[in-house]
């Protein structure tokens, strides 16, 4: 017995809807209120990058404009129009043809902006790399351009339908007409900023700074600028490895794919309701499999301390509980895995837009090392950032609360912090490499992207705090050496990156280089220098 094409498509709609309530009914639960704000924001960014949400809002704002400013007329007062001056006065026939032409045109220009737009992404997808399409896709004025046109489309219809010329009681609707005419207008304005928008999209520079911000926003949410005071008192007054003695659980994904999330807030949540505690080992945006073991649930022991201190009562003890099933089904929806690697808030992805611009622009096809310096300047920027703030602190706390109804003269009880979940955030060191060090293996036969990868590391001396962003400085800049000596072809030009090299990791060791100015010259500019005095006499 054959089935119908129709009926695969209505078994896919059918699972599609299923998989859409399942997440609405997990996002809705008990269980994840803590992470709401997060979740919805997640949401809310998931729709803006759908290229459908915001037309389809202006298409629905379009069909409720046109009964309600059609009803309006109804009961509005038809000289009173006549005495605007931009209101439509005529007659059925000329409304008709107004909206008729209004429909049309607006039509036809949504399917040129949808061509313009399927050309630039093309041609990004060529010269950027496909990971930057969603840059394009998601940029909402031009959502809200292709949305005006085809929301004034269907007003336009819906208000040409409205339209019946021996209504002798109702008449035509002018301030409908009047409104679709405005609307027409400003799409003509809407194609001309469309039109411009786009052109500036395609330049490599709008496109670095976009992906900079992205990568600037992910940084000051996971970096900030002071230093947790009391999260490292709950640090030092918790012994953190003690959790590695107890009896470990591997943790498996539900599924393959790319984790996108690690909703903090749930997995404290988990760890208290079974008593133990989390251990991720794979980061935000790591590809896994079903079978690999991406982290470790420890069991706290039952006659540990931490069993009393999670609730107010110091009486009340809950024994930890082994994982069930309803423990692997919250435990998937606290770290939700995706089939295809999509932007959240990670900061690797970001710097890799940057990066992978870098290295399209110094493949042979290409070659445009202009582009590769502007990304290794911004890559400069961001890290700079991150090397001078606080980083993410790999341990959470569950810091239970307690409802004290005594008077204030009381002394306040003891703080008492249980520690949750561990993660292994990466390091400075580890970002630089992933993008700085990522583009020097491409250049390394390219000594004006090597020059400009050696001044990114005398930038980012001037942001370090610690020896050991230091040393990270200087391996890069040795590797920066190395490249340009076993790669670049004239001996000149090496001597001219090995110099300045060697000056860089001068000022870098000095003391007090971060108050002071670098400035390289090479050697042949500086006898030029000396030598012009003598020629002007």
């Amino acid at each position: 017995m054959s089935t119908s094409p129709n009926d695969g498509f209505t078994k896919q709609l059918f699972v599609a809807a299923e998989q859409r309530l399942k997440q609405l009914s997990q996002l809705l639960s008990l269980q994840v209120l803590a992470d709401l704000p997060d979740r919805l924001r997640n949401f809310w960014q998931a729709l803006l990058g759908s290229y459908w949400f915001i037309p389809t809002a202006c298409v629905i704002l379009g069909i409720l404009l046109a009964p309600l400013l059609v009803t309006i007329d109804q009961s509005f007062d038809r000289e009173a129009v006549r005495d605007i001056t931009f209101a439509f006065t005529g007659n059925g026939d000329a409304a008709r043809a107004i909206m008729t032409s209004i429909a049309g045109a607006v039509l036809g220009v949504a399917g040129t902006t949808f061509s313009i737009t399927i050309a630039v992404l093309s041609m990004a997808s060529s010269q950027f790399g496909p990971r930057l399409l969603r840059n394009f896709l998601t940029d909402t004025p031009n959502q809200f351009v292709l949305g005006a046109f085809i929301g004034t489309f269907s007003y336009s219809l819906l208000v040409l339908k409205s339209i019946h010329e021996f209504d002798v009681a109702v008449g035509v609707p002018q301030l409908a007409v009047t409104f679709a005419i405005i609307m027409a207008i400003i799409c003509a304005l809407l194609l001309v900023y469309f039109i411009q928008r786009m052109v500036h999209a395609i330049q490599a520079s709008h496109v670095i700074q976009n992906a900079s911000n992205d990568a600037m926003n992910n940084i000051n949410h996971w970096y900030s600028d002071h230093c947790g005071v009391q999260h490292q008192r709950d640090i030092e007054q918790n012994d953190v490895e003690q959790f590695r003695t107890w009896l470990a659980m591997p943790i498996y994904p539900s599924q393959s794919g790319y984790l996108q999330q690690i909703y903090f807030e749930s997995l404290v949540t988990l760890t208290q309701d079974y008593g133990g505690v989390i251990h991720m080992h794979s980061r935000l945006g790591h590809y896994v499999t079903d079978n690999s073991v991406i982290g470790y649930f420890y069991q706290r022991p039952s006659d540990h301390p931490s069993n009393k201190n999670r609730t107010g009562t110091p009486d009340l003890s809950t024994l930890p509980r082994s994982p069930d099933g309803i423990f692997w089904q919250r435990l998937a929806d606290c770290i939700p895995i995706e089939k295809r690697s999509s932007p959240s808030n990670d900061i690797a992805y970001s710097l890799g837009q940057m990066t992978e611009i870098a290295v399209r622009a110094l493949s042979p096809g290409i070659n445009d090392p202009k582009t590769a310096i502007n990304c290794v300047q911004s890559l400069t920027s961001c890290l700079s950032v991150m090397m001078r703030s606080q980083s993410p602190s790999p341990y959470h706390f569950y810091t239970p609360t307690e409802n004290d109804d005594s008077d204030e003269s009381v002394v306040e009880r003891q703080r008492v912090a249980i520690l949750a979940v561990v993660t292994n955030p990466p390091n400075i060191s580890e970002f630089i490499n992933t993008s700085i060090g990522e583009v020097r293996r491409y250049a390394a036969a390219d000594l004006m992207v090597l020059k400009e990868l050696c001044q990114a590391v005398v930038n980012l001396n001037y942001a370090k705090v610690n020896d050991t962003q230091q040393q990270t400085l200087l391996n890069e800049l040795k590797l920066i050496k190395r490249a340009g000596e076993e790669n670049l072809s004239y001996q000149e030009l090496k001597d001219d990156l090995i110099a300045m090299c060697e000056e860089a990791k001068r000022f870098i060791l000095d003391e007090n280089s971060q108050h002071q100015h670098f400035n390289y010259v090479r050697e042949f500019s500086t006898n030029t220098r000396q030598a012009l005095p003598a020629t002007t006499k």
